[in-house]
This record gives C-alpha cells, structure tokens and sequence, in this order.
C-alpha cells in the first residue's frame, strides 16, 4: 500500500468519524440525551474526543452562524467537504 492509499483511507475514516458525529448529534435532537453508560452515550464521547482535535481549529476562523434559534455548524461542513476534495485530487 502506497503512502497515498493510506492518506486517502485515513481520511476517509475521518470523514466515516463525522457522518457518525452527526448522525450522533441528531439522535440527541430526535431521542434526547443518551443514558449514562448506554452505546449511545460512550459512541457520542469517543466520536467526539476523536473529531474535536480536528474541528475546533476550523471552528475558531468559521464559528457557528446564528439563524434566529438554530445554529449551523459551517465548520463541519467545511470539514468534510475539504476532506471530500483532497481525496478526489489523491
């Protein structure tokens, strides 16, 4: 495997990493908060301890936009499409 292939699977994992954070997200929207200790709960924290390191950095140059009582995450999108690019141009 060449040092591409394992950039491009990588990133690929991360981008699997925020599919899971948002679907995560979400499910506390339409379910409400996870139990303490259930799959729910422990997959939201290590989802979120793996994805943090990498969205906060973004988040600080593209904070969250306001739109009346929602906010819209910009960094994440932002995220995951760069990460889109960068393996369509690997």
């Amino acid at each position: 495997m060449g040092l591409l292939a394992l950039v491009n699977l990588v990133l690929l994992a991360v981008q699997f990493l925020l599919i899971a954070r948002a679907i995560l997200d979400w499910s506390v929207a339409l379910a409400g908060p996870a139990m303490p200790g259930s799959f729910r709960s422990k997959a939201t924290v290590g989802v979120t301890k793996v994805t943090e390191p990498i969205l906060a950095p973004v988040r600080k140059v593209l904070p969250p936009l306001r739109v009346g009582g929602v906010s819209i995450d910009l960094a994440f999108i932002v995220l995951f499409l760069g990460i889109s690019v960068l393996r369509t141009l690997i």
